[in-house]
Order: structure tokens, then C-alpha cells, then sequence
């Protein structure tokens, strides 16, 4: 088969539909590997820094990730009208709320549910070890009287679901022993789009390249919020959370 056949693209090599089907890893049908102006040298991205939520009711917040969920509050900015606390999830990667006057929880609506209209999220699923872990969650939210559901096997994980005080759909997730998408992705969509057709890899030679990098010289990193956490001084509100 050519390469105009082989659309799909696996680890670096063209690999023919026929043969891999719905992003199966291609064992066989390999026709050559990608030019290396065609692959992504990749980004240093090192996870998800923060999330970045809304609450009307800090206190109850903090209750429930730091308490609750265990999750250590790590920074909290404030002034009158206006909070930001971040908990830590990993060594890497936290989730923050914003506080402001007026905030109603979300509505009702369960983890997956349609939506017509203006939408831009539906649920925050953090990853546990095991299923052990998802045990002991289970019997914390319920010892809570918070509602919590069964553990359900999705085939690559098994999940736990639930919401916190603000009414976030939360989905607690562990590994399935054997089963490792990055490190052999699947496509089960019956009708992928044209740009998930061509398979998992990056392809930034579908976006304009950098023509002009910013020079060292040309860099400038400019104050924001949060810069107070460190600042010298005896006031009250600078003292480690």
C-alpha cells in the first residue's frame, strides 16, 4: 500500500488503515517513517499547574479538598471581595478557586450529561493509585453523607463519582492493571474527524510556523497577582497557609 493510504500514524511511522483500524498499534503494514519536519520535537509540559474553579463559599471548600479529600492548602490570596486558595493534588498539579460575592453553586446535572447552549466544562477527574484508594474515598464521602457512586469499570479505568460543596461533578479515577493509553493510544469513534483520522501524534505543520522566535534580549515577565505571598513586611496576611 502507499502512503496515501496509510493516513494514520502511529510512534512515528505511517501506518495503513486496513491493517490498524480505529488506531490499533500497527505491527504490520509500516510503509516508512514520518520526515522529521513532519514530527513534533514536543513541548516540556510538565501537567496540569492548576484548575481554576469558582465558589461563592470558601469556607466550605476548603472543608471539603483540604479536609476531606486530604489535599494540603498550598497558597491563598485575598482582599475584600476576592479570594484564590490552591490545594495540591500532586507535586505538579493543583486545583484553585476563586471566591467572589454573588456565586451560586451549579446546577444539577450529573458527570456526562448533554448540553445544549453556552458550555465549556462538565467534570474534574483526578487520578488515584488503585482501586484501594477508590475504596477509601468511597467510604471518607460517605461517612460524610455526601452522595457518591458505585465504582464502574470503564475498561482503561475505574472510576468514582461524586460533587463537591459547590456542586463540580468529580470523577475519581485508577489505573487498570495492563492497560496504558499513552503508551499505545486507541480511536474507537466510528466516525473520527478528519484531523483525530490522522492519528495521535502531533502535527504541527498544520499550524504556521515560527518565523521570528522572541529574542532573549526582547523577553519581559511582568508582575501579576500573587506577588504579595512574598513580599517582606509584618503584616498579618503574609504568614504560610
Amino acid at each position: 500500500m502507499d502512503n496515501a493510504k496509510c493516513r494514520y500514524q502511529y510512534s512515528g511511522r505511517y501506518c495503513c488503515t486496513a491493517i490498524i483500524n480505529g488506531w490499533k498499534a500497527c505491527s504490520e503494514g509500516i510503509t516508512g517513517p514520518l520526515d522529521d519536519r513532519e514530527r513534533d520535537k514536543g513541548m516540556n509540559y510538565t501537567g496540569v499547574n492548576h484548575l481554576a474553579m469558582v465558589t461563592g463559599n470558601m469556607e466550605d471548600t476548603v472543608r471539603f479538598w483540604r479536609d476531606l479529600l486530604g489535599m494540603r492548602l498550598i497558597a491563598g490570596l485575598g482582599r475584600p471581595g476576592y479570594r484564590q486558595y490552591f490545594f495540591e493534588i500532586t507535586d505538579r498539579d493543583a486545583i484553585a478557586f476563586f471566591e467572589w460575592s454573588g456565586v451560586e453553586k451549579g446546577p444539577d446535572r450529573d458527570h456526562g450529561t448533554p448540553v445544549e447552549g453556552p458550555a465549556i466544562f462538565d467534570h474534574v477527574a483526578l487520578g488515584v493509585q488503585d482501586d484501594e484508594a477508590l475504596w477509601e474515598l468511597k467510604d471518607r464521602l460517605e461517612a460524610a453523607d455526601i452522595w457518591v457512586s458505585e465504582i464502574v469499570d470503564h475498561g482503561f479505568i475505574h472510576s468514582l463519582y461524586s460533587f463537591d460543596p459547590n456542586n463540580i461533578p468529580i470523577e475519581f479515577s485508577a489505573p487498570v492493571d495492563g492497560v496504558d493509553l499513552r503508551r499505545q493510544p486507541r480511536m474507537a469513534d466510528a466516525m473520527p474527524t478528519p484531523a483525530a483520522e490522522e492519528g495521535p501524534e502531533p502535527r504541527p505543520q498544520n499550524w504556521p510556523p515560527v518565523k521570528r522566535p522572541t529574542s532573549v534580549d526582547e523577553r519581559r515577565i511582568y508582575q501579576g497577582e500573587g506577588q504579595h505571598l512574598f513580599a517582606s513586611g509584618d503584616d498579618d496576611n503574609r504568614h504560610p497557609v
